[in-house]
């Protein structure tokens, strides 16, 4: 197994492989580009982020500064996704987002972790676990997602918090671990419906 292939086995590898380095500075090139780009060069935009990611589907808007370990490349999005500022993707192994699911400002998602063995840790090896977030997900400003972490559909991560483990379909999760608050259905679609104009 070649080093490129490790970052995606869940084994340890090293990150300071000649190789992975030339390759994920070509990705860092292409976020770089996309970053500069200017408020009006919207189709620039999504040219460049069909380049950069590994799947990205029609209607999403990233807004930039984006943050990407490999630019993208191991970052599956579905359809009509929304980033607002500073997202940052660790995604030294894949990420995958469903449809119409929203991030908010500062939001983290990791992929990469390192053991708690000093010894493994002091040679810079790590390793990485796939992260699934659902359709019509809100991850809402300033949370963070743990390496291997799986968020079911319609939940909703709170402001802040950190997701270290699973999180099921249709729920509120909030705090630091993040736990399940409530449910969500019948009650948060009145409070939507009295706020209609």
């Amino acid at each position: 197994m070649n080093t490129y292939d490790k970052l995606h086995s869940g084994k340890l590898y090293s990150c300071l492989d000649f190789n992975l380095w030339i390759k994920q500075t070509g990705c860092l090139e292409k976020l770089y580009k996309y970053n500069k780009t200017h408020p009006f060069q919207y189709p620039k935009r999504v040219r460049l982020l069909k380049r950069m990611f590994a799947e990205i589907g029609d209607k999403c808007y990233i807004e930039p500064p984006l943050h990407a370990n490999w630019g993208g490349l191991h970052v599956h999005f579905g359809n009509n996704i929304y980033a607002n500022f500073n997202l940052t993707l660790v995604d030294d192994t894949h990420i995958y987002v469903g449809d119409n699911t929203m991030f908010g400002p500062n939001v983290t998602i990791l992929t990469a972790t390192h053991t708690t063995d000093p010894e493994y840790r002091k040679n810079e090896l790590q390793y990485n676990l796939p992260v699934h977030i659902g359709k019509n997900c809100w991850i809402c400003t300033g949370a963070i997602i743990f390496p291997g972490v799986t968020i079911g559909d319609n939940s909703v991560v709170g402001a802040g918090s950190i997701v270290t483990k699973d999180v099921p379909s249709g729920v509120l999760v909030v705090g630091n671990p993040a736990h399940i608050l409530r449910e969500l259905g019948e009650e948060d679609r009145k409070k939507a419906e009295s706020m209609m104009p």
